[in-house]
Order: structure tokens, then C-alpha cells, then sequence
């Protein structure tokens, strides 16, 4: 199976990798994972006051395409607004890294992630 150009740009490249500061009230955390292929992405998104997501980061364990469909999305959610991180679908990562068949899993763990990140934004901040 041969990887796309995109893809292993993102591997070999990857952008965002890293942590928030712990407790850091500002951002959400979504760590979700695929035991049946081992892979296991944690996303965190940095809000800003005005709601736009200013900065997002990564750490996953997995193949090539999880780490490409991860650092590809972290680019994608800055500048957006939660709702619109939302509204990004797995099958818009998959067409933009042109993952194969047997890798779409990887960019609906992607998408995944996003979603917990926003949840876990949004618990700490709903009273």
C-alpha cells in the first residue's frame, strides 16, 4: 500500500505535536483510540475568550495515517469557531490525504478526537 504525498508529509513533518499545560482552562482534551489496530490519538484545542479556537495540538500512537489525519486537523480547527471544528467530517480528512480504504478508520478516530475535545472544552465551561 503506498501512502499518499500528503500523508507522508504530515508523518514525516508533523505539525502541532505536543501538550497543553495541565488545568489549563482554556482547552479541551479528546483522546480516543482503536484497539483493534492500536491506535490512540489525543487532540487538544486551546480556546480563546471569543470562542475561536487559537491553537491545537497532538500526540498519537498509531500508523502513518493516524499521525497524518491528527496533524492534519490541528492545522484545520485554528481559527474556528467550536461549532465548525464540529462540522469537520472524517471523510473530508480522508479525500484531503487520500487514505485508502483500509485506513478510513483513521480519519473517523481524527474526527473523534475533535468531537471529545469540544465536549471536554465545553463541560469545563458549562455552569
Amino acid at each position: 500500500m503506498a501512502y499518499s504525498e500528503k500523508v507522508l508529509d504530515h508523518y514525516e513533518n508533523p505539525r502541532n505535536v505536543g501538550a497543553f499545560e495541565k488545568g489549563d482552562e482554556s482547552v479541551g482534551t479528546g483522546m480516543v483510540g482503536a484497539p483493534a489496530c492500536g491506535d490512540v490519538m489525543k487532540l487538544q484545542i486551546k480556546v480563546g475568550s471569543d470562542g475561536v479556537i487559537q491553537d491545537a495540538k497532538f500526540k498519537t500512537y498509531g500508523c502513518g495515517s493516524a499521525i497524518a489525519s491528527s496533524s492534519l486537523v490541528t492545522e484545520w480547527v485554528k481559527g474556528k469557531t467550536l461549532d465548525q471544528a464540529l462540522a469537520i467530517k472524517n471523510t473530508a480528512i480522508a479525500e484531503e490525504l487520500a487514505l485508502p480504504p483500509v485506513k478510513i478508520h483513521c480519519s473517523i478516530l481524527a474526527e473523534d478526537a475533535i468531537k471529545a475535545a469540544v465536549l471536554d472544552y465545553k463541560n469545563k465551561h458549562s455552569s
